[in-house]
């Protein structure tokens, strides 16, 4: 096993915080879809794409409560009443396709454009549409 020796005059100690990993977030923010019981995420890393994920939450009529900071979100589910991802604000990140499946697992059915986000490259959805359809969903690109 590899390893770092540092010889030093003194001991090293202390305390380094590590902040949470955005898209790990991203990740599970939507997931919170899949269960009528409040998803809580500590250590949430405060960012605009944060911010954004919990706006389109809202939008499908989620209850997202940002305690401590920000650094505790809570998501809430049992009020889902829309179906349909507004698109001002999917077309702000990519992350926004991660609401998808999860609605559709709820509800069977799912309206969600395709996402925006920057233009660092190609990134294309297209995995997570062959995802579904091989778990047996039928999709319409209109």
């Amino acid at each position: 096993m590899d390893s770092i020796l540092v010889r030093g005059g003194r001991r090293l100690e202390g305390r380094i915080p590590i902040s949470g990993a955005k898209n790990a977030c991203l990740t599970l923010m939507p997931a919170a879809l899949l269960t009528d019981e409040p998803l809580t995420l500590t250590n949430a890393p405060r960012l605009s794409d944060i911010r954004t994920m919990s706006a389109l939450l809202e939008s499908l009529g989620c209850e997202v409560a940002s305690l401590q900071d920000g650094r505790v979100l809570v998501v809430g589910t049992q009020a889902i009443a829309n179906h349909r991802a507004d698109y001002d604000l999917v077309r702000k990140m990519r992350a926004s396709i991660l609401v998808l499946g999860p609605m559709l697992a709820r509800d069977g059915h799912a309206v969600v454009s395709l996402p925006g986000g920057c233009a660092i490259g190609a990134r294309p959805v297209d995995l997570h549409l062959k995802g579904l359809e091989a778990l047996g969903a039928t999709l319409e690109l209109r």
